[in-house]
C-alpha cells in the first residue's frame, strides 16, 4: 500500500493519496450534495470529479472479475486500452452506462486516481510499479 493519510473523506478532512507509481500526491473527498453525488479529486490546480458510486461499482466489478485488472489510465481524449479499469470507467456496459467522470474535458484518468482510494479503503490490492499497474479486489 502506498503512503496515504486516511481522512474521513470530507472536504475538510480529505483522503491524501498517491498515484499508483507513487510519483504524485493528490486529495479526494466526497461531495454527497452534488447532483449526482461526486468524488472530487484535486491534483495540483486541476479538479476532476467522478460519480461517487464508482467506488462501490468498481469494487463489485473487480470482485466479479476475480483476478488482476490492468489500470490503463488515459486522458479523456485518448482511447482507453481494452479490458482495463480505465476502459470500464467509460464503457456503456458499466452500471452508469458510460463515463464515471463528470466534468467534460476532465473525465479521463479514472484508472489513475480512483484505484488508490479503493486500496486506502481496504477494498483492493494495487501494484506500485513505474508503469502498467494492476489491481484486484480484496
Amino acid at each position: 500500500m502506498t503512503d496515504t493519510s486516511i481522512g474521513t473523506g470530507s472536504k475538510d478532512d480529505p483522503w491524501v493519496l498517491r498515484t499508483p507509481p507513487g510519483s504524485s500526491e493528490y486529495v479526494m473527498y466526497r461531495d454527497e450534495a452534488a447532483d449526482p453525488p461526486a468524488l472530487i479529486c484535486k491534483v495540483g490546480s486541476t479538479t476532476l470529479s467522478y460519480r461517487l458510486s464508482c467506488v462501490e461499482d468498481l469494487h463489485a466489478m473487480l470482485k466479479e472479475n476475480g483476478d488482476w485488472v490492468e489500470l490503463g489510465a488515459a486522458d479523456e481524449k485518448k482511447d482507453a486500452k481494452p479490458d482495463t479499469v480505465e476502459a470500464w470507467g467509460r464503457a456503456e456496459s458499466n452500471p452508469v452506462g458510460g463515463w464515471y467522470g463528470l466534468k467534460n474535458g476532465f473525465r479521463g484518468r479514472f484508472g489513475m486516481y480512483v484505484p488508490p482510494l479503493l486500496e486506502a479503503l481496504g477494498l483492493a490490492e494495487l501494484e506500485h510499479n513505474p508503469r502498467n499497474n494492476r489491481m484486484r479486489a480484496l
